[in-house]
């Protein structure tokens, strides 16, 4: 049997941590490949783990083909949407894989549109670029959407897209292990790749330090929050209607005391 690996496709899913691959290997070896090797042709696209465990250790296998794919783009969706589904992935790895996703299925919707352009027109591209991506779940025009897909906030995405864009490799590990959480690690990929690097090598303690001094930065960078003009004048209303009911009772009081000494 020839199988093919696809670099691209095995470095698209995040690998297993060192835990998760030793605990694959203990059930493999005890109980065998009870799971059949998913194969596009002769490309390998859902098993690599479990691949290389059974050739290391000489254990069964069986495979079986999946041909409903008419390009690498649909297999990558498939594996997105595989691991989407599973409960053991992350939230940073559920976003990460949606963001991926949202790419392809725009990317591709672009390429459609450009083409019937070519050949049908502008009229033609609009008709149907929509239905390029139609069955690729939600529309993938927002944040939301993407949220969505991802079953996480709309503000967690947010924070992952900082992190892709920003943040020093050794950071982006840290959060894939869960030594630190999204929103943390968003914060402090703010600070230069050196101190992000320094504060990977702390550890979690000095992670938490670090994006708590950046929260505490940016919360001294904003300007004071000036109250709205309606509000403050219907507050001066309120004092000043409380002030004229003080000079009122004020002068009863003084009015009250005169006829008692009157008496």
């Amino acid at each position: 049997m020839n199988i093919t690996i696809n670099e691209a496709l095995r470095a698209f899913i995040d690998p297993l941590s060192p835990i998760e691959h030793a605990a694959l290997e203990r059930s493999l070896l005890a109980e065998g490949c009870r799971d059949a090797l998913v194969l596009w042709g002769e490309v390998l696209i859902d098993g690599h783990n479990r691949y290389d465990i059974c050739k290391r250790h000489n254990i069964a296998f069986r495979t079986v083909q999946n041909n409903s794919f008419a390009s690498l783009d649909d297999v990558m969706l498939w594996m997105i949407d595989n691991h989407l589904a599973r409960r053991s992935v992350s939230d940073f790895q559920r976003g990460v894989l949606a963001l991926r996703k949202k790419d392809i299925v725009t990317a591709r919707t672009a390429q459609r549109a450009a083409e019937l352009d070519g050949a049908d027109g502008s009229m033609a591209s609009a008709a149907i670029a929509p239905a390029a991506a139609a069955d690729a779940g939600p529309p993938w025009n927002t944040r939301e959407d993407v949220a969505k897909a991802a079953r996480v906030s709309s503000n967690t995405i947010s924070q992952i897209e900082r992190i892709q864009k920003a943040a020093a490799p050794q950071l982006v590990e840290a959060v894939r292990a869960g030594t630190i959480s999204i929103n943390a690690a968003a914060n402090v990929a703010s600070l230069p790749a050196e101190a992000q690097i320094a504060a990977v090598a702390g550890g979690k303690k000095q992670l938490q330090e670090a994006a708590r001094q950046v929260r505490e930065q940016k919360a001294a960078a904003r300007p004071p929050k000036e109250e709205p003009p309606g509000e403050i004048t219907a507050l001066r209303a309120q004092v000043a209607a409380l002030r004229e009911k003080i000079d009122a009772l004020t002068a009863q009081n003084a009015e009250l005391k005169t006829l008692l000494e009157q008496a």
